[in-house]
């Protein structure tokens, strides 16, 4: 697509994590700012100073309505997911700044309760908040509070991962059960009454990447499942590295009631989001000692598929029918400001 091919205007599915994300970033930001850091693409960017090891480096910013849901809040989410960014590449993370947007008007209670949950996670991360920017605007000029979180960490993995390493036989894994997070928000902000006990599953990465240290070496990519899903990372790793990928569809762990609500609303369970969810490409003969370690922090870790030479820069969904089609890729805005 040629910059000529963008729509006039910003659109919301230009932040949902898919196709239009991608362009827009491929488009316009690249076409900007292009350097050979950037174009890693990866979700954290890695570098040296001066004879230093790798370091890493990521920034976000969360918008999440409502602020407060079922498994987490704003606070919570803005942890988790910065440093989930430099897990991804295996680095430890180290040290956060932090920018607060606040509307006039916000409750003070409700700032601390959401700089408590900020703290813990950051404990659990055994990360230091050291640096940060507080600016109100008035009444009208944000939702409540936008936060914008950077962190830096310390590359622990020789190779850092990457999804330019994929090849064919390699295994695909995911953390846990997917979508959870995309369906709370959705049922939480619409209204709709799921008395089912479903949670998100934001929460911190470091912990399971760091018990996943002996295998540095074979595992070749780690990414995040966040706006798009699952869907999102297998696309983007597809075309990243121009192989093909095969999905067992039903390997693929979902909740019941997620999957209830996906066929309630017509979604598909691998384009929801997720705030505590990864995926992982790994080299055959470690997958199943990869997923071991995996499930004793997720009972629901699993086997997914694999990198395939066949349908370069595609996704196959292989069916429990023994039916193939291709997956689709995240397209338009499902849910927006859902993180």
């Amino acid at each position: 697509m040629n910059t000529s091919d963008l729509p006039e205007h910003i659109r919301l599915s230009h932040g949902g994590g898919g196709q239009e994300t991608q362009t827009l970033i491929r488009e316009v930001f690249y076409r900007s700012f292009g350097n050979d850091i950037l174009l890693q693409a990866e979700d954290s960017a890695l570098f040296h100073l001066n004879n230093s090891a790798h370091i890493a480096m990521t920034t976000d910013s969360y918008t999440v309505s409502p602020r407060f849901f079922p498994g987490g809040n704003i606070g919570k989410i803005a942890v988790c997911g910065t440093c989930n960014d430099l897990a991804m590449v295996g680095a430890k993370p180290c040290y956060l700044s932090c920018g607060f947007i606040i509307e006039e008007g916000f409750a003070i209670a409700e700032l601390r309760q959401i700089a408590t949950s900020m703290a813990s996670e950051l404990s659990t991360n055994g990360c230091q908040l050291v640096t940060g920017d507080t600016k109100v605007v008035p009444r009208g000029g944000v939702d409540g509070i936008y936060i914008n979180t950077t962190a830096v960490g310390e590359c622990c993995f020789t190779p850092p991962p990457s999804s330019s390493s994929l090849k064919p036989g390699q295994v695909l894994l995911v953390s846990g059960n997917i979508g959870s997070h995309g369906a709370v928000i959705f049922c939480h902000r619409e209204g709709i009454d799921v008395d089912s006990g479903m949670q998100s599953d934001c929460r911190s990465l470091w912990p399971v990447v760091h018990a996943l240290l002996p295998f540095q070496r074979e595992i070749v990519a780690m990414r995040d499942a966040t706006r798009g899903g699952i869907a999102a990372v297998l696309h983007e790793w597809a075309d990243q590295s121009e192989t093909g990928i095969q999905i067992e569809a039903s390997s693929v762990p979902v909740q019941n009631e997620v999957q209830g609500f996906c066929e309630m609303m017509g979604f598909e369970p691998w384009h929801l989001a997720n705030e505590g969810t990864f995926v992982l490409a790994v080299e055959a003969q470690a997958a199943q000692a990869v997923l071991d370690i995996l499930r004793k922090h997720r009972s629901s870790a699993a086997i997914i598929g694999q990198v395939i030479a066949e349908h370069p820069q595609r996704v196959i969904l292989q069916t429990p029918w023994g039916t193939r089609s291709f997956m689709e890729p995240p397209t338009g805005e499902l849910l927006p400001r859902i993180c």
